[in-house]
Protein backbone atom coordinates (compact mmCIF):
# COMPACT_ATOMS: atom_id res chain seq x y z
CA UNK A 1 0.00 0.00 0.00
CA UNK A 2 2.83 1.97 0.88
CA UNK A 3 4.73 1.74 -2.31
CA UNK A 4 1.61 2.14 -4.56
CA UNK A 5 0.79 5.66 -2.82
CA UNK A 6 4.55 6.19 -3.48
CA UNK A 7 4.52 5.18 -6.98
CA UNK A 8 1.29 7.50 -7.84
CA UNK A 9 3.13 10.57 -6.12
CA UNK A 10 6.00 9.77 -8.47
CA UNK A 11 3.83 9.65 -11.78
CA UNK A 12 1.38 12.73 -10.46
CA UNK A 13 5.06 15.02 -9.93
CA UNK A 14 6.28 13.80 -13.17
CA UNK A 15 3.26 14.67 -14.83
CA UNK A 16 2.91 17.90 -13.72
CA UNK A 17 7.01 18.91 -14.04
CA UNK A 18 6.30 17.57 -17.52
CA UNK A 19 3.70 19.83 -18.00
CA UNK A 20 5.71 22.86 -16.97
CA UNK A 21 8.25 21.95 -19.01
CA UNK A 22 5.68 22.06 -21.88
CA UNK A 23 5.13 25.52 -21.82
CA UNK A 24 7.20 28.00 -23.89
CA UNK A 25 8.79 30.97 -22.56
CA UNK A 26 7.32 34.19 -23.04
CA UNK A 27 10.10 36.79 -24.43
CA UNK A 28 9.46 39.61 -25.14
CA UNK A 29 11.26 43.30 -25.80
CA UNK A 30 11.23 46.55 -24.28
CA UNK A 31 9.87 48.99 -26.78
CA UNK A 32 10.69 52.37 -28.92
CA UNK A 33 11.88 54.15 -25.63
CA UNK A 34 13.59 53.10 -22.66
CA UNK A 35 11.34 51.61 -20.10
CA UNK A 36 11.64 51.77 -15.96
CA UNK A 37 11.98 48.87 -14.53
CA UNK A 38 10.80 49.01 -9.81
CA UNK A 39 10.91 46.42 -7.43
CA UNK A 40 6.87 46.14 -7.53
CA UNK A 41 4.71 46.87 -9.75
CA UNK A 42 3.68 50.71 -9.28
CA UNK A 43 5.24 53.59 -10.46
CA UNK A 44 5.71 54.48 -6.42
CA UNK A 45 8.01 51.78 -6.40
CA UNK A 46 11.56 51.80 -5.92
CA UNK A 47 13.43 52.48 -9.71
CA UNK A 48 15.87 49.63 -9.95
CA UNK A 49 17.19 50.02 -13.77
CA UNK A 50 16.42 51.88 -17.39
CA UNK A 51 16.50 49.10 -19.73
CA UNK A 52 17.50 50.75 -23.20
CA UNK A 53 15.08 49.97 -26.11
CA UNK A 54 14.98 46.83 -27.76
CA UNK A 55 16.86 44.84 -24.56
CA UNK A 56 14.89 41.38 -24.21
CA UNK A 57 13.27 39.98 -21.25
CA UNK A 58 11.43 36.84 -20.01
CA UNK A 59 8.00 37.80 -18.45
CA UNK A 60 7.07 35.59 -15.55
CA UNK A 61 3.96 37.33 -14.34
CA UNK A 62 1.39 39.56 -15.81
CA UNK A 63 -0.66 41.66 -13.05
CA UNK A 64 -2.83 44.28 -14.07
CA UNK A 65 -0.93 46.71 -15.89
CA UNK A 66 2.07 45.50 -14.79
CA UNK A 67 4.70 42.59 -15.68
CA UNK A 68 7.16 41.28 -13.91
CA UNK A 69 10.64 40.27 -15.99
CA UNK A 70 13.80 38.42 -16.21
CA UNK A 71 16.76 40.01 -17.43
CA UNK A 72 19.87 37.98 -19.25
CA UNK A 73 21.29 38.35 -15.34
CA UNK A 74 18.55 36.58 -14.08
CA UNK A 75 17.54 39.62 -12.36
CA UNK A 76 13.41 39.75 -11.62
CA UNK A 77 12.06 43.38 -11.26
CA UNK A 78 8.80 45.16 -12.98
CA UNK A 79 8.01 47.39 -15.95
CA UNK A 80 5.04 48.49 -16.91
CA UNK A 81 3.47 46.05 -19.93
CA UNK A 82 2.38 48.65 -22.44
CA UNK A 83 6.46 49.54 -22.60
CA UNK A 84 6.83 46.35 -23.80
CA UNK A 85 6.77 44.78 -27.06
CA UNK A 86 6.32 41.40 -29.20
CA UNK A 87 9.40 41.95 -31.59
CA UNK A 88 12.03 39.30 -30.48
CA UNK A 89 15.81 40.35 -29.65
CA UNK A 90 18.87 38.07 -28.27
CA UNK A 91 21.75 39.42 -26.26
CA UNK A 92 24.93 37.86 -26.67
CA UNK A 93 25.78 35.97 -23.59
CA UNK A 94 29.54 34.86 -25.09
CA UNK A 95 32.68 36.71 -25.46
CA UNK A 96 32.38 36.48 -29.30
CA UNK A 97 29.78 35.13 -31.27
CA UNK A 98 30.51 33.83 -34.63
CA UNK A 99 27.42 34.21 -36.77
CA UNK A 100 27.51 31.88 -39.54
CA UNK A 101 25.58 31.79 -43.26
CA UNK A 102 23.54 28.67 -42.40
CA UNK A 103 22.71 26.54 -39.12
CA UNK A 104 26.04 24.77 -39.80
CA UNK A 105 29.01 25.60 -38.23
CA UNK A 106 30.81 24.31 -40.94
CA UNK A 107 29.61 27.20 -42.59
CA UNK A 108 31.29 30.38 -42.88
CA UNK A 109 31.25 32.58 -40.58
CA UNK A 110 29.14 35.99 -41.72
CA UNK A 111 30.18 38.31 -39.06
CA UNK A 112 30.66 37.99 -35.15
CA UNK A 113 29.41 39.99 -32.06
CA UNK A 114 31.01 40.69 -29.15
CA UNK A 115 29.21 39.70 -25.63
CA UNK A 116 25.67 42.11 -25.21
CA UNK A 117 25.96 43.05 -28.21
CA UNK A 118 21.45 43.01 -29.06
CA UNK A 119 20.43 41.47 -32.43
CA UNK A 120 16.90 40.94 -33.89
CA UNK A 121 15.59 37.83 -33.53
CA UNK A 122 14.66 37.23 -37.68
CA UNK A 123 13.40 33.43 -37.09
CA UNK A 124 12.59 31.04 -33.76
CA UNK A 125 15.53 28.81 -32.64
CA UNK A 126 15.10 25.99 -34.52
CA UNK A 127 17.94 23.02 -34.34
CA UNK A 128 19.98 24.55 -31.85
CA UNK A 129 20.47 27.70 -34.09
CA UNK A 130 19.12 31.08 -34.20
CA UNK A 131 19.12 33.51 -37.56
CA UNK A 132 19.64 37.05 -36.32
CA UNK A 133 20.00 40.44 -37.90
CA UNK A 134 22.29 42.86 -36.88
CA UNK A 135 21.26 46.53 -37.18
CA UNK A 136 23.30 47.33 -39.52
CA UNK A 137 21.59 44.21 -42.02
CA UNK A 138 23.79 41.64 -41.71
CA UNK A 139 22.30 38.66 -40.92
CA UNK A 140 23.03 34.66 -40.40
CA UNK A 141 22.73 31.71 -37.80
CA UNK A 142 24.07 31.96 -34.36
CA UNK A 143 23.88 29.03 -32.05
CA UNK A 144 21.06 29.36 -29.31
CA UNK A 145 23.40 28.47 -26.14
CA UNK A 146 25.64 31.84 -27.28
CA UNK A 147 22.43 34.34 -27.00
CA UNK A 148 19.78 34.97 -24.50
CA UNK A 149 16.10 35.69 -25.45
CA UNK A 150 14.94 33.04 -27.43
Amino acid sequence: MKYLRLLTSAVALSAALASNAAHALDFKSVGAAPAILYDAPSEKGRRVFVAPRGMPVEVVLTYSDWSKVRDAAGTLSWVQSKALVAKRTVVVSVANAKIHASADEASPTVFSADKNVLLDMAEPATSGWVKVRHRDGQSGFVKASEVWGD
